[in-house]
């Protein structure tokens, strides 16, 4: 996926770009970088953080960094930000999203005889391209138009030139964008996290597909929001950081009210509540004060030398960071009824391995209850993680052994509560080895995030969207 951060001020900025866009590392893995902009014109700084982190790789450098304006990003796919000259003139672009239609973006422009020169993941550099269409326009404002109309899927842009930043949000508002402000400063943000310890407060959550313009002086809307809007779900159930909010909706209050949503339904009989660290927890809470059952962490992570989970690239490199930085507490384990709350299951591997631990360390019973529905579409939308493929989801994995593997009626599966459902779940609960296994529903997913069904994507359980 990825995140990012920009701001223009009356003095010099760079301290904020780089902490601002610091608080996005949950976000991405593979690129951060910064462009800052002064008289002299823009200065950049993109580097891999597929082995460390953004914070560690930039530190060092940001000393000959100096502007009044900048950009910063956290990328999942490409580097970025690009510095970019047309006859708009000289800019510097960044951009998070998914863009599903680039192929047939990029042949439009090499019959046009364009070229480019940016690679990315698959090619060509996504954000290039968003560049190449903005290009297009009779001037910025226009040219960020024109690329939320031509792009399929998601794109929010962050686009800074010599006056000040352009913050334009994805046509659906799948990713959010905030705006903030303190004396003599303006800034945009996916992560509101990335306000509070600069001293900016929020002051504007922009809709789905609005543009504005802002310096070190005012914010000016360029465009007005869409009708419509689909922002990602799973961003309150894992990829938020908990200090955030969107649409003005706190991710950590979501969290703990999806655990008293789970609680409210079970009626097992536990000793203890924990969660998977970390972002578990917050569910966990939740589950354990509705059924006034104790919390404590049976599992500890260890962080100091160990990178996230979901950093290195191949899998089998991921499992083994995830399986050795958690630590399970065997004091807190031996004889003992456990019942964690996760997130989401996805591939179930890593998973699976936590709970042979805890079996290993003396649990009697594990019990895992998970704080969205089971994930059986990949997500054709966001740059989430590569392993989110159809063939590595362990609920279309089990579908299709119930099934066979030609099997089209999916949404059977995603209804929850029906026969079809209730075996995928056991099937799942069997590969894990679990003693029992519960999702929360869908209904209640959405009832405890607080907005109306059609103003969520929830393609990753039932299939429906709108692109």
């Amino acid at each position: 996926m990825g995140g990012f951060f920009g701001c223009v001020a009356r003095r010099d900025c760079t301290q904020d770009v780089f902490y601002g866009t610091d608080y996005h590392s949950h976000l991405g893995t593979k690129r951060g970088g910064l462009a800052v902009g002064n008289r002299e014109g823009i200065k950049k700084i993109i580097k891999n953080i597929e082995n460390s982190y953004f914070r560690t790789k930039l530190e060092s450098e940001i000393a000959g960094l100096s502007g009044r304006k900048g950009i910063g990003v956290i990328s999942d796919t490409d580097s970025q930000p690009l510095i970019i000259s047309s006859h708009l003139g000289t800019f510097a672009i960044a951009t998070v999203g998914k863009i599903k239609n680039l192929s047939e973006i990029a042949q439009n422009a090499f019959h046009d005889k364009i070229n480019f020169s940016e690679s990315g993941e698959n090619g060509i550099n996504p954000t290039e391209l968003v560049a190449m269409l903005v290009s297009r326009g009779s001037s910025f404002a226009d040219g960020l138009s024109h690329a939320q109309e031509t792009i399929q899927g998601s794109c929010s842009i962050l686009l800074m030139t010599e006056k000040g930043i352009f913050a334009a949000r994805d046509r659906l508002g799948r990713t959010p964008i905030v705006i903030g402000r303190k004396p003599e400063a303006w800034a945009a943000s996916f992560e509101t996290c990335a306000f509070f310890n600069p001293g900016y407060q929020i002051e504007k959550y922009l809709g789905p597909g609005e543009i504005v313009f802002f310096d070190a002086d005012a914010c000016t809307q360029v465009k007005k929001p869409g009708d419509r809007m689909q922002i990602c779900s799973f961003l309150w159930v894992y990829y938020g950081y908990p200090a955030s909010g969107y649409e003005g909706i706190n991710v950590e209050e979501v969290r703990y009210r999806c655990g008293q949503a789970l609680a409210r339904k079970d009626t097992v009989e536990i000793d203890v509540v924990s969660g998977i660290p970390d972002s578990g927890i917050g569910h966990a809470l939740g589950y354990a004060n509705e059924r006034k059952v104790p919390y404590c962490r049976p599992f500890v992570k260890y962080t100091p030398t160990w990178p996230r989970s979901f950093m290195p690239q191949d899998q089998e490199s991921r499992d083994l960071v995830a399986r050795m930085k958690l630590i399970p507490v065997r004091e807190l384990i031996d004889g003992k009824r456990l019942l964690f709350c996760d997130d989401s299951i996805v591939r179930g591997t890593q998973l699976k391995d936590n709970i042979q631990m805890l079996f290993d360390a003396g649990a009697k019973e594990v019990h895992m209850r998970t704080a969205c529905p089971t994930l059986i579409f990949p997500c054709e939308f966001l740059n989430f993680s590569t392993s989110r493929s159809t063939l590595d989801l362990i609920g279309r994995k089990v579908i299709h052994e119930i099934e066979g593997p030609d099997f089209l009626e999916i949404g059977k599966y995603a209804v929850s509560g029906s026969p079809e459902n209730l075996a995928m779940a056991d099937r799942v609960r069997d590969r894990l080895k679990v003693t029992s296994l519960k999702y929360q529903t869908l209904e209640d997913l959405v009832a405890v995030i607080g907005l109306p069904k059609e103003n969520l994507c929830t393609h990753c359980w039932d299939g429906t969207s709108c692109f």
